[in-house]
């Protein structure tokens, strides 16, 4: 059952405070960061895009033609402080969302020293920048429910859990959080004017994700090709939630970092509720139901990597302090994920209109 608690009262209180503000996006061309950007742009926001090149012909940015909606957009790697310098200068964003990561947890192990160069010194370059630069009012460093130290136990981390990360990629998202703490204590814990905050989302679904070595997307190409979904841990324990779902804890959390800089700084979970936390072949299984076709292929995963099989978050924090809610449970989330993709798949619909109508739809616009 949807969570009741706010429909589009939260959605016009959201707009009329991003309406004309100067929003700077990393990673604008990943699943999660595409998302975001077309919806600052229906909150009204002068979004500027800074990341990467898409990686496939069919990316969502590329899809959605994310390049033509935003107000500017700038292909470069945040390792390269000084282009992110001239950037920011040129359009001094008042709110900052960094989301550009080396996110695959697989692909960490073929390139482990990329994965901690992106994901910590990349992280460092952004959080120079605003430390220097004033006009930047609202900071959202996004890191992972990765970056605790998976302890296998069945209740949800908290945002003062211990950190640590066994692999490449929740080690440099678990060092990044230690580096934003460092900065937050020594340069911005006085701050008046300045709110810097770090988010913790859970497993992140929804349409327009292509990425390899997902689930969602490894399902849906194999569905589309009439190949079997092959599926390594098929009892690993997740927490599924729709892209739009942290993507809203985020922009209230910068809203109020705007507002009340130092009440609101700190660290943040956004997960869904524990009847959302479900494994994957729940999942695959799911997504087989919706689609009525497909089959699966239950691997053991003997590639020797190590990959957490029980994780999920505790999000107290986030519902006392910001009244922030999962509106969709895992059936919703899931049924929402897969219409997305048959209506693209079957040319009813373009990926622009398809991710508005979603948007349209949790917002209860």
């Amino acid at each position: 059952m949807e969570n009741m608690v706010k429909k589009d009262f939260e959605f016009q209180l959201l707009k009329k405070f991003y309406n004309n503000k100067v929003v700077f996006v990393t990673g604008a061309t990943g699943f999660k960061g595409s998302w975001l950007c077309i919806l600052l742009k229906k909150l009204g926001a002068k979004v500027i895009g800074y990341s990467l090149p898409p990686e496939r012909k069919n990316d969502l940015f590329v899809k959605a033609n994310i390049k033509s909606v935003i107000d500017s957009n700038h292909f470069d790697d945040i390792y390269n402080y000084d282009q992110l310098d001239k950037v920011f200068k040129k359009f001094k964003p008042e709110i900052v969302f960094h989301l550009a990561a080396q996110a695959l947890v697989r692909h960490s192990y073929k390139q482990p020293k990329q994965t901690y160069q992106t994901n910590v010194m990349g992280s460092i370059n952004l959080l120079e920048l605003v430390r220097k630069n004033e006009f930047v009012k609202s900071f959202i460093y996004v890191t992972s429910d990765k970056v605790y130290k998976n302890k296998e136990w069945i209740w949800g981390y908290r945002e003062n859990d211990e950190l640590g990360g066994h692999d490449p990629y929740s080690a440099s998202k678990a060092v990044a959080e230690i580096v934003f703490n460092s900065y937050l204590q020594s340069f911005f814990y006085e701050n008046q004017v300045q709110g810097l905050a770090s988010v913790r989302a859970g497993n992140v679904i929804g349409g327009g994700d292509w990425a390899t070595d997902r689930i969602i997307p490894d399902c849906i190409r194999s569905i589309s090709n009439d190949s079997t979904i092959e599926v390594r841990s098929p009892y690993a324990v997740r927490p599924w939630q729709h892209v739009l779902e942290p993507l809203s804890g985020y922009l209230l959390l910068a809203k109020e970092l705007y507002d009340n800089p130092n009440k609101f700084k700190g660290s943040w979970n956004f997960g869904p509720n524990t009847s959302s936390v479900r494994t994957v072949k729940e999942l695959t299984e799911k997504v087989i139901d919706i689609f009525q076709k497909g089959r699966i292929n239950f691997n053991k995963n003997t590639t020797n990597l190590h990959e957490a099989n029980l994780l999920h978050l505790n999000c107290d924090k986030s519902n006392q302090f910001l009244n922030w809610y999962p509106k969709w449970d895992f059936n919703n989330t899931i049924d929402v994920t897969v219409e997305w993709y048959k209506k693209f798949i079957d040319n009813k619909e373009s990926a622009l209109d398809l991710t508005n109508n979603d948007i349209n739809k949790y917002f209860k616009l």
